[in-house]
């Protein structure tokens, strides 16, 4: 009889998706608009028959994977482990459910049931069609959402996962008040910082961060790594056109006011940069529709890494997700050292922005990395 989920599974079924959830992140960062998910076939004496997992949007999903690398095997009254529901539609790629049925799998056991009404619908046709489907609960089934954060957060509120990001001090500057911050943070929080910015779609800065570095915003030192797509807030355009990122790569991204003068715009345009112009006539840029538009864009994370007054543009306009912070043991002091966050700030407690801190910090060198979550 086809079962209903959530379900209480065993810990062997635990075991299977939590592999499912290893072979999704391999991924990590490269299958954007589509999740990363991973998928574990395995008999009925508990020996792993196939596993794949979605490589990239366009590729095989990771069921499709999995049963086309069963070569003569069958997979007829296996168990399937999936860490995000079977599709039912029909997208770049086939649906996944009617070749999951017509390979004879006897059970499914999904991690997380998918968010988007379009694509849903697998685990209830597999059912219809007398497979035993179970679906996790409780803390597998957050881990298996929480591995999709970026997927579950553009269907359920039409953007892309924010992620704000800094090197800071003990006491929270970014640099000290003659503007020198290169180091802060040591070489292993710096590559963790890249693995970051690998692993999400796009990575944003302010003009004013531009002006200053001139960065490249570019991943170096990971193996395999690719660029993300680069977004400038610049409301006026003030981007040089020599500047490093809009360097020949990634997708460049600048995103302007109407106040901004034709003539940037043509320049930088010519630079292979896309110009945005945001709507109203507002001083700075409406980051909400930054956010709406980046998603239409097919973009689903974005690591915003400042200066201070974009990150609290970000958290005045209630689009934070995360934040990573690189504390280094140093203390720089002065009221005219900038903070990785400034802005108005709030007046009362209970109007702050609340988070939770995700997992114990991280000892990168002499560094401490910081991982908090939207509350």
């Amino acid at each position: 009889m086809a079962r209903r989920g959530p379900a209480a599974l065993s810990e062997v079924d635990a075991r299977w998706l939590r592999r499912c959830l290893a072979l999704a992140r391999r991924a990590e960062g490269r299958t954007a608009p589509n999740p990363i998910v991973g998928c574990v076939i395995v008999d009925a004496r508990g020996r792993v028959l196939s596993e794949g997992w979605h490589r990239r949007a366009g590729e095989p999903h990771a069921e499709a994977m999995a049963l086309a690398r069963l070569g003569r095997r069958s997979a007829r009254g296996a168990t399937l482990y999936v860490s995000l529901e079977p599709c039912n539609h029909h997208g770049r790629t086939p649906p996944c459910a009617p070749a999951v049925l017509a390979a004879g799998v006897g059970r499914v056991v999904i991690g997380a049931l998918d968010p988007i009404p379009g694509h849903a619908g697998g685990a209830r046709w597999l059912r219809a069609r007398g497979v035993a489907v179970d679906v996790a609960a409780g803390a597998l089934a957050a881990a298996c959402a929480d591995a999709n954060a970026p997927f579950f957060t553009h269907a359920r509120r039409g953007r892309p996962y924010v992620v704000l990001k800094a090197g800071v001090s003990l006491d929270g500057r970014i640099a000290t008040r003659t503007g020198e911050s290169r180091w802060i943070t040591g070489a292993a929080a710096r590559a963790d910082a890249h693995r970051l910015r690998d692993r999400l779609d796009a990575v944003v800065v302010g003009v004013g961060t531009v002006l200053a570095d001139d960065p490249q915003l570019t991943v170096r030192g990971v193996r395999g790594g690719r660029d993300p797509v680069r977004v400038v807030l610049d409301s006026r355009l003030r981007t040089p056109a020599a500047a490093k990122v809009l360097a020949a790569g990634a997708r460049v991204i600048v995103a302007c006011t109407a106040a901004a003068p034709a003539a940037r715009r043509r320049a930088l345009e010519a630079r292979g940069a896309e110009v945005w112009v945001a709507p109203g006539r507002g001083r700075r840029v409406d980051l909400a529709w930054l956010c709406r538009r980046l998603g239409e864009a097919g973009v689903r994370s974005v690591l915003v890494e400042g200066g201070g007054a974009v990150h609290a543009g970000f958290v005045e306009a209630g689009l934070v997700d995360e934040v990573r912070l690189y504390v280094a043991p140093i203390v720089l002091g002065g009221a005219a050292a900038p903070s990785w966050i400034e802005g108005d700030g709030v007046a009362r407690l209970v109007n702050a922005a609340r988070l939770r801190f995700d997992g114990a910090p991280r000892r990168l060198g002499d560094d401490l990395a910081l991982r908090a979550r939207r509350a």
